[in-house]
């Protein structure tokens, strides 16, 4: 079993775990299925939010895959009570809507990540494994509707403050950004503090999609 991290209780090493929630159950075993063939364990099956809030406590994934709306509880919630609890578990939010005011709402309570249910399932491999990573992941299709309330031109980013959002877009943590760029970790934070300060986002997530939107990055 992989060593847990004492201050977040997630495991450090590469055991790439998840509890999935959906309140359609062909969807959830389709989805939980594709995960684990993609390298994923599976800690836990939810049909409402209920379910995965409690799941997420008692078994502690790498990655909370939530649906954005289920029966009792939606993804935005579940993200926002376990801020309010401390537990750091990355959530992930698996939609079948665009609503740019839910995905803003997302954001304000840290949502690591969005992928719409009709991308493709190795996309959704993907999306898991960078939040699992430590980094964040944009939907395509979604980035658009992420970006659009800042509504501004785009901004000047220097070379080194694109090279960052892409690979911070692709899932790499700070330390292995600096590893591939030849630069220390804090100068990449250093690098993602002032592309965040020009494109007028609070997050991560929100940084890359705007970066996504504007084509700042591919």
């Amino acid at each position: 079993m992989a060593a847990a991290s004492p201050e977040s209780g997630i495991p450090e090493t590469g055991d790439l775990t998840a509890v999935v929630a959906d309140d359609h159950p062909a969807v959830l075993e389709a989805v939980c299925a594709y995960l684990e063939r993609g390298g994923v364990r599976i800690l836990g099956r939810a049909a409402d939010g209920d379910q995965a809030l409690d799941l997420i406590g008692r078994r502690r994934p790498r990655v909370a895959l939530v649906d954005l709306r289920m029966p009792r509880m939606g993804g935005i919630a579940i993200a926002r009570k376990l801020q309010a609890s401390g537990d750091t578990t990355p959530v992930l939010v698996y939609s079948g809507y665009g609503d740019r005011a839910l995905l803003m709402e997302a954001l304000d309570v840290g949502v690591r990540g969005f992928v719409l249910k009709e991308a493709p399932l190795d996309d959704l491999v993907r999306a898991v494994s960078a939040v699992a990573a430590g980094g964040t992941y944009v939907d395509p299709v979604l980035a658009g509707a992420l970006a659009a309330a800042v509504g501004q031109q785009a901004p000047q980013l220097t070379q080194r403050e694109r090279d960052v959002l892409r690979l911070l877009a692709d899932g790499l943590s700070n330390e292995e950004i600096g590893k591939q760029l030849f630069i220390s970790a804090e100068t990449v934070r250093t690098h993602l503090r002032k592309a965040m300060d020009k494109l007028g986002a609070e997050t991560r997530t929100q940084a890359v999609a705007l970066a996504l939107r504007d084509r700042l990055i591919a």
